[in-house]
Parts: structure tokens; C-alpha cells; sequence
């Protein structure tokens, strides 16, 4: 809990009693929420609280049902003192991963503690069905975890694109058909009945590796994702980075690879970038090469682990293409550490030879670079983390009645 004074920042004291009390109670909660189990005393200390004043707040906690004991620490002499925790089963978090391919549903309690998880192909072939496919997706991962639909406190929906608010509507989400131009977020309220947050999947995947990976001690990290799509989620001092508009992380657009055509018919839904860079992409430089057995992006980096001439020539250019959105993150954001995932980026271990060379000659930046450890479950994690956020704040606003 050394940390937590910095990740919750300044309080700002109260003078109604009632206020003063109210804060005194969340930033409790806040400290067992990111710090763990601790004791009276140590609450105290790190909250800057008298030892009463402590008291008093738990005890409303605890009468809440928002924070339980959980047993006695055995490092001091005496009586030991008693560990207090959050009450996990105060609430429920549903996190969904929307791809092209495949929707992932994860339900945990407020502790993060997994209740059901569910993998299943994306088969929809239009807005309705897919709104539908996720409802009854959610219905059964609630069932499984022995929820009721109304238990559930907040559902994170990760997904290509950025999130209009004002129109509620998903831009640049070209990659599921029948998501752009179509109110999302009122059919998924309509279908769930339940607090809902669409975001983009990138920054899911940055979020999950920053509070459960292997960027949570880093302060600066871009998590640069390549699959179907490609994007980058942002994350500077703990916090989401995301632009005026939402938009940043669309690296898709970049002006990197193939041109486009010179006079388009309307303006790209994808771009330049995502067009030679994405899964699609891998397979198509194979089979142009004359590798007849490529049918995906992971068929051609197998291939290339075992030596297939046509799928190592289709990685180097990938791995190119990679350096060179690289080098631009680096030059933008200079961040400490960029971590690379999606069906494409897994291959890391495959692509950084190539791409360390073409770095050395595009920039004197030398960025570290990993593959996350999170690995295709990196967005309905990074969605159960911005989920469990938000569900504490609603579970605490409810049963205090207060906001």
C-alpha cells in the first residue's frame, strides 16, 4: 500500500460533517480497493487519519456491507490486529472483447475474482445479430457465474472504433459489419438493462496490462495491438490517454504502406496503415508470394516458424511496416515501454529480428518492446479492470444513497 497515497492523490477536506464522513469512507474503500487487505492501523497511517476516525468510517463500511474482516495479520506482537478487506460480492463486473473473429465474456466480482468465462466465434453478419449474439452471451455468463441479471453492476464492452457519445455512435469500426452508423449504445442498453460503457479496444487492452500485466509499474506505455485491425492504446501516468475526439491511438491511418487509391470514391473507412498491416494483409503478401496454404495470418507465421520461404518473406515485410509505426510512436510519445499484441503481434518473437534492423535505420530511438502478458484476453480483462472502477463508485453511491 506504499503507492496509494499516489495513485489516489489529494483529498479535498470537507467542513459539513456529513461530507467529511462520506470522504473519510471512500478513501478507505479507495485504499482496500488498490492496496489490499490491511489493518486498522495501517489504514490510518497511510490515509493520514486518526485511529477513531478510522474506526467510525469502517464501521459504516462494514454495517454497508461494502468491507468485511478477513482474519488477524501475524507479524506483530500481542494481540494481532484484525485485517479488513472489500466485500467482493457487493457487486458484478461483465467484460466483453468484440472482434471480428471472436466475442470473450469474463464475469468477476468487485475483487476481480473470475465467476464464468465464455469464448465463442463472432458469427454475426449485421448490427442486430451481433447486439443479440453479446446479449445472449452476457445472459449465459451471468447464469453461469449464479447471477441474476439485476446483480450485475456494470458491463464494459470493448470493440474496434472510437465511441461518439454525442451521437452514440461507434466511428471507424469498419472491421464488424453493421457497427458503424447505428445507435450501439441504445440496443445495448434496450438488450441489458444494466449500466453499460462502450470503449475501444486498444485502450481496454492498455488499461487490462496496466493494472494486471506487464505494465503496471510503468508510468508511460502504448500497447500496439495487430489482428484484424490496428490500434494502440495510451496509457501516461495511470491514466487513458485518448485525444480531443477519442481518436488517438488510430494508428490505422498512419500514411505507412500501400498507397491508396489517388481520387477514393468516398472517404476510407480503413486505413493506409491497417490496409498493409493487418491480419489480411500477412495472408495476402504470402499467397502473392505462392504460398497456396495460407488461409490465416496464423497459418503463415506457423509456416514461417518452420522455415516456409513465402511466410518468412511475408514476416519481414510485416515486421518492417511494424518499425516503422514504431518508430512514429516513439517520435509522438516516447513512452518506456511499447507492448505489442493481437493475433499478429504474439509473434513477436518472430518479427523483432527484422524489425530491429529497420529501426536502426529509420531512428537513433531505442524502444523496449515485449509481447503483454495478458495475451488474447488482454481487452475483457482491460474491460473487468474499467468495470470494477466503476462498479465501486455505484455500489458505494447506492447503498450510501448518496453520489
Amino acid at each position: 500500500m506504499n503507492d496509494v497515497r499516489q495513485i489516489l492523490g489529494k483529498r479535498t477536506a470537507a467542513v459539513a460533517p456529513s461530507i467529511l464522513r462520506e470522504v473519510n469512507q471512500r478513501l478507505l474503500l479507495d485504499l482496500l480497493f488498490t492496496g489490499g487487505p490491511a489493518t486498522r492501523p495501517q489504514l490510518g497511517k497511510v490515509a493520514g487519519l486518526s485511529q477513531p476516525t478510522v474506526n467510525a468510517a469502517l464501521a459504516d463500511l462494514e454495517r454497508l456491507d461494502l468491507v468485511r474482516p478477513c482474519g488477524r495479520t501475524t507479524s506483530a506482537p500481542g494481540r494481532a490486529p484484525m485485517l479488513y478487506e472489500i466485500n467482493p460480492s457487493a457487486g458484478a463486473v461483465v467484460g466483453v472483447d468484440i472482434g471480428r473473429e471472436w466475442i470473450r465474456l469474463l464475469v468477476t466480482d468487485l475483487a476481480g475474482t473470475q465467476l464464468s468465462k465464455i469464448d465463442v466465434r463472432n458469427v454475426a453478419a449485421d448490427r442486430n445479430s451481433l447486439v443479440e449474439a453479446v446479449g445472449q452471451l452476457v445472459a449465459k455468463g451471468t447464469a453461469d457465474a449464479g447471477l441474476e441479471p439485476e446483480e450485475v453492476t456494470h458491463t464494459v464492452i470493448g470493440s474496434p472504433g472510437v465511441f461518439d457519445t454525442d451521437r452514440s455512435q461507434l466511428l471507424y469500426a469498419a472491421n464488424l459489419p453493421g457497427w458503424l452508423r447505428s445507435r450501439v449504445v441504445q440496443a445495448l442498453d434496450e438488450r441489458f438493462g444494466t449500466a453499460v460503457t462502450i470503449d475501444n479496444d486498444a485502450n481496454l487492452a492498455a488499461f487490462g496490462e496496466y493494472t494486471y500485466g506487464v505494465s503496471k509499474t510503468v508510468q508511460q506505455s502504448v500497447y500496439l495491438t495487430i489482428g484484424t485491425g490496428v490500434g494502440v492504446g495510451i496509457m501516461i501516468d495511470g491514466r487513458l490517454y485518448r485525444g480531443f475526439t477519442g481518436s488517438a491511438g488510430e494508428v490505422g491511418y498512419l500514411p505507412i504502406g500501400r498507397e491508396l487509391p489517388a481520387v477514393p470514391k468516398r472517404r476510407p473507412q480503413r486505413g493506409m496503415l491497417e490496409e498493409s498491416f493487418g491480419a489480411a494483409a500477412v495472408v495476402q503478401r504470402a499467397q502473392e508470394c505462392g504460398m497456396t496454404a495460407a488461409l490465416t495470418a496464423e497459418d503463415v507465421f506457423a509456416a514461417a516458424r518452420e522455415g516456409d520461404y513465402c511466410a518468412r518473406e511475408a514476416v519481414v515485410v510485416e515486421a518492417r511496416l511494424l518499425a516503422r509505426a514504431v518508430a512514429s510512436i516513439c517520435a509522438l510519445l516516447d513512452p518506456e515501454l511499447i507492448i505489442v499484441g493481437g493475433g499478429v503481434g504474439q509473434n513477436l518473437d518472430l518479427l523483432e529480428p527484422e524489425m530491429k534492423t529497420e529501426l536502426a535505420r529509420l531512428t537513433p530511438m531505442r524502444p523496449r518492446l515485449t509481447v503483454g502478458d495478458l495475451g488474447r484476453d488482454a481487452v475483457v480483462l482491460g474491460a473487468v479492470a474499467m468495470g470494477i472502477e466503476r462498479a465501486r463508485e455505484t455500489v458505494f453511491e447506492n447503498r450510501t444513497g448518496r453520489s
